[in-house]
């Protein structure tokens, strides 16, 4: 079974496509980049503030799945300048402790000009 969901709460979709995909027992996360859900507006700041609003968002459309960032077991992360590795790597910490989830993370040029990151995460959550 196939379910799209967009949970309440979290920043509305700028394309065509949901915030989340539960295929089976794994959920799918499209790629969030720091958009305050209250205002539907770009945060911006440095790569930190950046990254915590980003992994807010995928922590929101988890809960709203009926899982959490425990249950995710990748992401790939990218990032407009690969000097920002080490400040962005500082607060992913933060939010995913010893549940640390295999991770790829890239340099890229962005379709939404002047952010720093873009998280998208696959979480395993039998249903």
């Amino acid at each position: 079974m196939i379910e799209r969901i967009s949970p309440p709460g979290v920043p509305a979709p700028r394309g065509p496509y949901s915030p989340a995909v539960r295929a089976g027992d794994f959920i799918f996360v499209s790629g969030q980049v720091p958009i305050d859900p209250g205002t539907q507006q770009l945060v911006s700041g440095d790569v930190r503030d950046e990254t915590r609003q980003t992994l807010t968002n995928i922590m929101r459309i988890l809960e709203g799945c009926g899982a959490a960032l425990a249950d995710v077991v990748k992401c790939q992360v990218f990032l407009a300048d690969g000097k920002d590795f080490a400040a962005m790597n500082e607060v992913y910490a933060e939010f995913f402790g010893e549940a640390k989830p295999a991770r790829t993370t890239v340099v890229a040029t962005f379709a939404i000009p002047g952010i720093k990151v873009e998280i998208d995460a696959v979480a395993y959550k039998p249903a």
